[in-house]
C-alpha cells in the first residue's frame, strides 16, 4: 500500500493527510533500529545514574531512607513536565522535523549537570547538579520513547519494543563495565563516558532517521469520528474518566512495579558494600549479569506476549521478580545476588516490552500517542519517586540484610493488581477496553 500522496503543507511543514498502515504491513527495521539507538543513548546515562548517584549521596546522608527518598524526587519530575511535553510533542509529530528538537535540545543541555555531578564539593552543588539533570532528562525522556510509534505500525510495536529493550538491556552492560573499569579509577571519567555516548548516538539516529522524518513516518487517514484534544490535561481526564478504567488499573500496575525496580536499581551499590563487602565499582556492576540474561530473553519475550497476551505475560513477569527477590533474600551472597538478579530482571523485561504498548492500545486515538507516553511516564516517575524513599524506610526499620525480602513484600502487592488485570482481559490481542489489536 502507498503512503497518502498529499503534500505537506510549505508554510507550516504539516503533513495534511495520514494513514494508518495495513495489518500486513512489515516492521520498519531501519527505522526501529534507530530509535533503539536513540533510546539506548539516554537510557545509557539513566542507568549510570541511577548506579552512581546514590553512593555519592552517601558522602552526606547515611540514611537509606534519605537517599532513596532523593533518587526518587528527582524522578518526581516527570510527572509535571511530560503531560505538556508529551502533547507538544504529538503536535510536532506530524511536522517536518518532527519529535527530534525536544530530544536533541533536551539532551545538549542535560548533559552539563550530568558531568558535573562528581565535581560537586558540597551537598547544595550536588543537589543543583542532580536536581538540574533530572528536570531537563525527565522532560524529552517519554518523547524518545515514542519515537517508534511514528515509525512502526500498532501491529508491529510489541516486536519493535522488544528489539529497543534490548538495546536497553546492552545500557545496563554498558553502565556496568564503566562502574566496574573506570570508576574506581577516575569518578569524573566515569561520568563524562555516558553523557558523550549520548550526544554521538543520538545525533547519529537524527542524522540517518530524523532528518527524513516526513519520508518515513508511518502517516493514517483520519477517521470521521476521530476525538480531538484540546490540551494534555483533556486528555488525562479522557483516560481516568472511572475508577474502573482500564487505563487507571494498568497505570496502578505500572506505578507499583517501577517503583520496585527503581528501588532495587537505586539501592543496589550499597547493598553491594554493606552486605556483600564490595567495593563501590564491584558493586555497581551486580546488575551486568541481569543485563545480559534481560538481553538474551527480551525479544523472545516481545513474541511471546502476542501469544500469551501483553497482560498476561505482565503478570507471569511479576511472579517470576517476587522469585527472583526471595532467592536472594535467602541466599546473602555474591552468587545469590547475581542469581536473583538474573531472575527479577527476565521478569522485568516482561514488564518493559509491554507496558507502554498496553497503554497505546487503549489510547482512544493515534493522534495522542505521545500524551499517552505521558501517562505511562506520570505512572513509572511516581513509582520511581516513591519506590526508593519506601524500600530505603524499611531498610532503615530492618537492616540492608532484608532488603530483598522488604522489596519482594512490596511486589506481591503488584502481582495482585496485574492479576486482576489479566482476568479482565479477554484474551491473547486486544487489551481490555483498547481500540484495537493488541500490537
Amino acid at each position: 500500500m502507498k503512503p497518502d500522496p498529499s503534500p505537506a503543507s510549505p508554510a507550516s511543514g504539516t503533513v495534511t493527510t495520514l494513514r494508518r498502515p495495513a495489518p500486513g504491513d512489515r516492521m520498519n527495521r531501519s527505522a526501529a533500529l534507530w530509535v533503539t539507538l536513540a533510546v539506548f543513548a539516554q537510557e545509557a546515562v539513566w542507568n549510570f545514574y541511577d548506579a552512581q548517584v546514590p553512593e555519592q549521596l552517601r558522602h552526606y546522608f547515611t540514611s537509606a531512607g534519605v537517599i532513596g527518598l532523593i533518587m526518587g524526587l528527582d524522578h518526581s519530575l516527570g510527572i509535571f513536565t511530560q503531560p505538556s511535553v508529551g502533547f507538544f510533542s504529538d503536535k510536532l509529530a506530524r511536522r517536518r522535523r518532527g519529535r527530534w528538537p525536544i530530544v536533541l535540545i533536551g539532551a545538549v543541555i542535560a548533559t552539563v549537570p550530568f558531568v558535573l555531578i562528581p565535581w560537586a564539593t558540597s551537598l547544595p552543588a550536588l543537589i543543583v547538579c542532580v536536581v538540574g539533570f533530572a528536570a531537563i532528562a525527565n522532560a524529552f525522556k517519554g518523547v524518545t520513547e515514542t519515537l517508534v510509534s511514528d515509525y512502526v505500525a500498532p501491529t508491529n510495536r510489541s516486536k519493535a519494543q522488544g528489539f529497543i529493550k534490548a538495546g536497553v538491556s546492552l545500557t545496563i552492560v554498558v553502565s556496568s563495565l564503566i562502574s566496574l573499569l573506570v570508576v574506581d579509577r577516575s569518578l569524573h571519567l566515569a561520568f563524562a563516558i555516558p553523557s558523550v555516548l549520548m550526544l554521538i548516538m543520538l545525533g547519529l539516529s537524527w542524522a540517518f532517521l530524523g532528518r527524513r522524518h516526513t519520508e518515513a513516518v508511518l502517516p493514517e487517514e483520519p477517521s470521521a469520528g476521530e476525538r480531538e484534544f484540546g490540551s494534555p490535561w483533556a486528555v488525562l481526564k479522557d483516560a481516568l474518566r472511572s475508577p474502573s478504567s482500564p487505563t487507571l488499573l494498568l497505570m496502578i500496575g505500572i506505578f507499583c512495579f517501577a517503583g520496585m525496580w527503581s528501588a532495587l536499581r537505586s539501592l543496589m551499590t550499597p547493598y553491594g558494600t554493606q552486605v556483600l563487602d564490595l567495593t563501590r565499582g564491584q558493586a555497581g556492576g551486580l546488575a551486568l549479569p541481569g543485563a545480559v540474561a534481560f538481553l538474551l530473553c527480551v525479544v523472545p519475550i516481545a513474541l511471546a506476549s502476542n501469544r500469551l497476551g501483553q497482560l498476561r505475560t505482565m503478570r507471569y513477569g511479576v511472579g517470576l521478580f517476587v522469585v527472583g527477590l526471595l532467592l536472594g533474600f535467602t541466599m546473602p551472597t555474591m552468587p545469590g545476588t547475581i542469581a536473583s538478579m538474573v531472575l527479577a530482571s527476565l521478569g522485568y523485561a516482561s514488564f518493559a516490552v509491554n507496558a507502554l504498548v498496553a497503554l497505546w492500545n487503549l489510547a482512544p486515538t493515534q493522534k495522542v500517542l505521545g500524551t499517552y507516553t505521558a501517562l505511562y511516564t506520570i505512572a513509572s516517575a511516581s513509582g520511581m519517586a516513591l519506590g526508593p524513599g519506601i524500600l530505603g524506610t524499611t531498610i532503615d526499620l530492618t537492616s540492608w540484610r532484608y532488603m530483598f525480602l522488604n522489596a519482594a513484600f512490596f511486589a506481591a502487592v503488584t502481582f495482585v493488581v496485574f492479576t486482576r488485570l489479566a482476568r479482565r482481559a479477554p484474551g491473547p490481542g486486544p487489551s481490555p477496553g483498547g481500540p484495537g489489536p493488541a500490537a
